[in-house]
């Protein structure tokens, strides 16, 4: 075996999470090559097992501990192969992901993580005033061009193309890196999804640990797979609260690496900040409006709590 599949995964839409299956039966990569590991997190719909019968090497692990770091800290204890592909229980992959993902591993040994194109199925039409790209829901297209970093000692920033936690492809030896320093770290333990709550930013925690580590990062076109989304996430007050969670808890991973490049704020003066975008960004005046300004109220609070630090 060489890569191990996971799908960590809390209460899964059937119909998705079989369509997401179905994805990893058409894999071109030979069976003998790959595993799958499901992490069953706290579910209490735990996922239908039976679409799994035609999957080879599947099994399930329950982890009782909700969030999705800690399913993810599960599932490296797990898994015995060099490389893991993480993937979302609303992700189809192209048939082509596993071999591919391995071939630019081996074409590129410096690589610690790897991702790529991710497209939405949407299962209702969005409405007219949804942007794309307004608010992170798991979605992008880079282009067709290859792209890597290293880690910059001289001017340390976050690369926009690292990849996300969908479909992202880690060397099991460099999150290992990662695992040992959230162990243990409250603050970071609570970061990516848990249960319903959308508290985000762990894949930005892991993407840096990696390349503060020696190993670089890749946006690679080849690895595209389709997201599945459904009508709630294009719903005006689901855009407003991804968009002020991402904001919010990106500057608390940016602060734990040294590199955020907003200050910390007195939390007294929060309600002023809010009120002052309000004015500048008119939120009522459009859809849009009202997810930049919620996004500009997590910029606030994320500044805020640094100052409790």
């Amino acid at each position: 075996m060489k890569i191990t599949v996971v799908i960590p995964t809390y209460n899964p839409n059937p119909k998705f999470f079989e369509r997401t299956v179905q994805g990893l039966e058409k894999q071109t990569l030979d069976n003998k090559e790959w595993q799958l590991l499901i992490i069953d997190n706290a579910s209490t719909r735990p996922p239908d097992q039976k679409c799994l019968t035609y999957l080879e090497n599947a099994r399930v692990v329950r982890e009782r501990n909700l969030g999705l770091t800690h399913a993810r800290l599960r599932a490296i204890k797990e898994v015995d192969t060099e490389f893991i592909l993480w993937v979302d229980d609303d992700n189809i992959l192209e048939p082509n992901y596993l071999a591919e993902a391995l071939e630019i591993f081996k074409t590129h040994p410096q690589l610690g993580s790897i991702g790529g194109p991710a497209i939405p199925e949407y299962q209702e039409e969005p409405p007219e005033w949804f942007e794309p790209g307004l608010a992170p829901i798991g979605c992008r297209d880079l282009g067709n061009s290859m792209i890597m970093t290293v880690w910059d000692t001289e001017n340390p920033t976050y690369p926009d193309f690292a990849p996300i936690g969908a479909g992202m492809v880690t060397r099991t030896e460099a999150i290992k890196k990662w695992a040992k320093a959230v162990s243990g770290d409250k603050s970071r333990l609570a970061l990516g999804r848990t249960g319903d709550a959308l508290t985000s930013g762990e894949d930005n925690d892991i993407n840096l640990v990696i390349l503060r580590n020696g190993w670089s990062v890749g946006y690679f076109p080849k690895l595209k797979l389709t997201h599945l989304i459904p009508p709630e996430r294009l719903t005006l007050e689901y855009q407003q609260n991804i968009k002020r969670v991402s904001f919010r808890d990106y500057i608390r991973v940016l602060d734990i690496h040294g590199i955020r490049p907003w200050p910390a704020i007195p939390p007294w003066t929060v309600k002023l900040r809010k009120l002052k975008a309000y004015f500048k960004l008119k939120p009522r005046s459009s859809p849009g409006a009202s997810i930049r300004w919620h996004g500009a109220c997590g910029q606030f609070e994320g500044q805020a709590s640094l100052a409790n630090k």
